[in-house]
Parts: C-alpha cells; sequence; structure tokens
C-alpha cells in the first residue's frame, strides 16, 4: 500500500525491533494498551501475541478495512478495538471507561507530531502509567540523554522518567525515513512532583518564559513574567544569576514555580 507523506507513515515490520518496543514497555498479560497509528498491524500483532487488550488508533481510513481483515478473530473475542481517528483527539477516558484503570501507550509514531503525543498522553486527566514510543533517534537524545535541559526533556521529566532503550537503523523501515529513530521509554507516570493544579500551571508557564529567548540568561527572561521578586527568588533555590534555562534542573524549576 501507498504510504501517506502527509501522516508521516513509515512502518516498522522488522520482527526484533518490533519486540524491543514491546519489551521496553514490560507489555503483561491482560494489560490495556492504546497503539498510536496500528499501519498495517505488525506492532499490534505482537502486541496481541503478548495477551494485551489493545484498542489501536488509527487515522488513516484506507488501513480500518486490511486492520479489521487480519485482526478479525481478535476483534471478535474482544480483545482488539480498531477506532478510526486522530490519536491527538482521542478521549482516554471515554474509551478506557470499561477497562480498568491503568493503561499504557505503545507507538511507531509520526516524527512530525511527537511533542504534541507526549503532550497529550502525558498531561491527560487519565495519565498511561506507561509511555514507549519509537521518534526521531536526536529527539529521544535530548530528552533522555542530554547533559544539557530543553523546554521538552523538562516536560518530559516533569511527568515521569525517560529512558533512551535502543536504535532503530532507518533500514529497519518501509519506506526508510532520512534519519535513524530510537525507542524512547517513559515510565512511572503521574503528577507526584505537582503539589496542585496552580503549581502545574506555573511551572509550565515559567518554563516557557525561561527558554522563550535560549541566548539570554534565565533571570532576563522570567522576570518578564514574575517581575522584580526574580533574583530572591532564585537565590533562595540556589540558581546563579548568570544561568541559562538549560543548565537549571528540574527540582530547581519546580521549587521555583512553588516559591511564585
Amino acid at each position: 500500500m501507498y504510504k501517506k507523506k502527509s501522516l508521516g507513515q513509515h512502518f516498522l515490520h522488522n520482527p526484533h525491533y518490533l519486540g524491543a518496543l514491546v519489551d521496553a514497555a514490560n507489555i503483561q498479560k491482560g494489560e490495556v494498551v492504546i497503539e498510536i497509528g496500528p499501519g498495517e498491524g505488525t506492532l499490534t500483532k505482537v502486541l496481541l501475541e503478548r495477551g494485551a487488550h489493545v484498542v489501536a488508533v488509527e487515522k488513516d481510513t484506507r488501513l480500518i478495512p486490511t486492520l479489521q481483515e487480519k485482526f478479525a478473530q481478535a476483534i471478535k473475542n474482544k480483545q482488539l478495538e480498531i477506532i478510526e481517528g486522530d490519536a491527538l483527539e482521542f478521549d482516554v477516558a471515554k474509551h478506557l471507561k470499561n477497562k480498568g484503570g491503568d493503561y499504557k501507550v505503545v507507538g511507531n509514531i509520526p516524527y512530525y507530531i511527537t511533542g504534541a503525543l507526549l503532550r497529550k498522553y502525558l498531561t491527560d486527566k487519565h495519565q498511561p502509567t506507561t509511555l514507549a514510543f519509537l521518534i526521531q533517534k536526536e529527539v529521544a537524545e535530548r530528552i533522555a540523554r542530554s547533559k544539557k535541559e530543553s523546554l521538552l526533556s523538562l516536560s518530559v521529566k516533569a511527568y515521569g522518567t525517560p529512558a533512551y532503550i535502543k536504535t532503530v537503523p532507518r533500514g529497519a523501515f518501509n519506506p526508510p525515513p532520512m534519519v535513524d529513530s530510537a525507542i524512547l521509554l517513559v515510565s512511572d507516570i503521574s503528577r507526584k512532583n505537582f503539589k496542585n493544579k496552580k503549581h502545574e500551571e506555573q511551572f509550565f508557564a515559567l518554563l516557557h518564559a525561561g527558554f522563550a529567548q535560549k541566548r539570554k540568561l534565565l533571570k532576563r527572561n522570567v522576570e518578564s513574567l514574575v517581575g522584580d521578586k526574580t533574583e530572591h527568588a532564585m537565590e533562595e533555590v540556589g540558581i546563579p544569576r548568570n544561568v541559562r534555562a538549560e543548565d537549571v534542573s528540574l527540582e530547581q524549576w519546580l521549587t521555583l514555580a512553588q516559591s511564585f
């Protein structure tokens, strides 16, 4: 089948890497898994073989009949539910209300909506316990390996623990993308870092202000949001006056947000 470039479709058929993605999420029999973009169903097949109850969300209308035919028995047994729709608009609470509380999210996702999908599921009112995505290698490194923080890395770390699991070469996909991919795991997802909703909102307001102009010092960027209290608050948290946002730890950001 012709792959839609507009949907960022690069299908993965290599059993080694499919297994590695499912292993990263530590899928156990009976667990509920939301699969983002099942495509031709290669990852769906592995998830079903592990005994997961899969809710597969596919945006490409052309793929739905193929998936329905290929997994007719799993659908009949209610081990698989195929949803035609956009994973960014998927109503988690509505579709999982009869499937228990905990769930995991797994997917070989389009590169261009990586940030949006991470934000959607990490900040959902009904958060997953674990998230495992195949994403662009450079982005996975920025989130889980870089010594410098970014708006994206801190946004992920605020809700869970990211880990770079394995590099997946571009040749493992059909059609091959222009760059290599990697399996990114985010585990222990929760809102435990936030005291309340206000703290969560202030943290992200501060984060966006702090990274608004990367070449500027943190103090200058944050002053636009909180004014003349900035320097004193930074001193209280132990943040040097001449530091940039990328050199401030998650713990310092959280404490700074709480102080305002």
